[in-house]
């Protein structure tokens, strides 16, 4: 079976925890593009939520499939978020970005009772690192010298035109970092002045749905 099919079941099966009434943030990406279509069908079917979308791809997805959107600026709390992942691990630490959202995506995760990612059986690791990048977003006007800081595994993201630009206006530069200890490398990324997030998601995470021949498993964070 195809990931991208994979993709579709674990999404199906996470859009199962939105609940009536719920405030629901949308992750970014084209696994989470999957759930979104399958809220989007619940919603059709009387489902009555609202939601707020980490991107404007994923908010214009999400209109197209009939859900009620709202402005995140206005928005104090989430009762869900739902997004995908680069890799996860079985310590429920994540990598995030691939879709160049994560700084939002993480500010929806922090403001939300919950967070579930979901995700084809490729993207399950025995640690984060060994194969995706970390996304770090960081300000243009400081590019050259981050680029120098992140180190010889630091590579700004291209895009159609010149360099990926963020939907915040930043650029994304995907760096091959040591994550042997994954919180000592965020604590270090956090600390570079002009890095204004990246894709390490160590606390976030609540729940998995992972899709793998043609089986979703789900398993839960316990600590």
């Amino acid at each position: 079976m195809d990931a991208d099919t994979e993709k579709a079941r674990a999404g199906a099966a996470a859009a199962q925890e939105v609940q009536d009434g719920m405030l629901v943030g949308l992750g970014t990406g084209s696994t989470a593009a999957h759930a979104i279509a399958a809220i989007g069908a619940r919603v059709a079917a009387g489902l009555r939520i609202r939601a707020v979308a980490t991107s404007r791809a994923s908010e214009a997805l999400a209109r197209r499939a009939g859900i009620a959107m709202l402005d995140f600026a206005d928005v104090p709390r989430l009762d869900l978020t739902i997004d995908g992942a680069d890799e996860i691990d079985p310590r429920f630490f994540a990598i995030k970005g691939g879709g160049g959202a994560m700084l939002r995506e993480k500010v929806v995760a922090a403001a939300s009772d919950r967070m579930v990612v979901i995700a084809d059986g490729g993207k399950r690791v025995a640690a984060i690192g060994a194969g995706a990048p970390v996304p770090v977003e960081i300000l243009p006007f400081a590019r050259a010298s981050l680029l120098a800081r992140l180190g010889e595994g630091a590579v700004l993201r291209p895009g159609p035109d010149g360099p990926y630009v963020t939907d915040n206006g930043n650029n994304i530069v995907d760096c091959r970092i040591d994550l042997q200890n994954p919180r000592e490398s965020a604590a270090w990324l956090d600390g570079i002045a002009g890095v204004l997030g990246h894709g390490l998601f160590l606390d976030e995470v609540d729940a998995a749905y992972f899709a793998q021949d043609g089986t979703v498993s789900r398993l839960e964070r316990l600590d």
